[in-house]
């Protein structure tokens, strides 16, 4: 059984340690080693992730199967005033570990940044996505996302990310 809840301080290191593991596992094919070790680097440093649980536009996840943190996904509110609802939301992660895929805990996280970007009055629920990322777009696609767009999008140091930008209405 997982259990998906807000994900709190003390499992950030957690998190860390997991998107590591996922990351090594799926994306050498797609992007160089440097990359991986830049982009962990930089989205998975813990002072930025103490910070996001302490704003109000972040929301972020951990899927637990008994002790252990198998999954996570984090979600951030943008575009204009969500008083004035012109507001979107956007799943900026959402990894589950290798050896629980498939098991339903991807589902249950998509389903958590949903409820919570309607909460905040979202109109819809955005996305990047590597476009080699088969398995990926396929379980986001099952989940009611488009693709929209495809872009290069700059990352600076040499760096790119060659994404889909699928979205989902709310």
């Amino acid at each position: 059984m997982t259990d998906i809840r807000r994900l709190t301080p003390h499992e950030v290191d957690a998190v860390s340690a997991l998107a590591r593991v996922v990351w090594q596992a799926t994306y050498p094919a797609l992007i160089t080693q440097a990359q991986i070790d830049s982009m962990l680097a930089d989205r998975y440093a813990a002072p930025q992730i103490h910070a996001q649980l302490d704003d109000p536009r972040h929301a972020w996840w951990g899927a637990h199967a008994g002790a252990a943190l198998a999954g996570f996904a984090h979600a951030t509110l943008d575009g204009a005033d969500i008083s004035l609802g012109g507001a979107d939301a956007k799943l900026d992660k959402l990894y589950v570990h290798p050896d629980r895929q498939r098991c339903g805990i991807g589902g249950a996280l998509l389903t958590a940044a949903a409820d919570w970007a309607r909460a905040q009055h979202a109109y819809r629920l955005w996305l990047q996505v590597n476009r080699g990322n088969t398995p990926a777009i396929a379980v986001y696609q099952k989940h009611g996302f488009h693709i929209i767009e495809s872009r290069v999008f700059d990352l600076g140091n040499g760096f790119v990310m060659d994404d889909h930008v699928m979205e989902k209405s709310l």
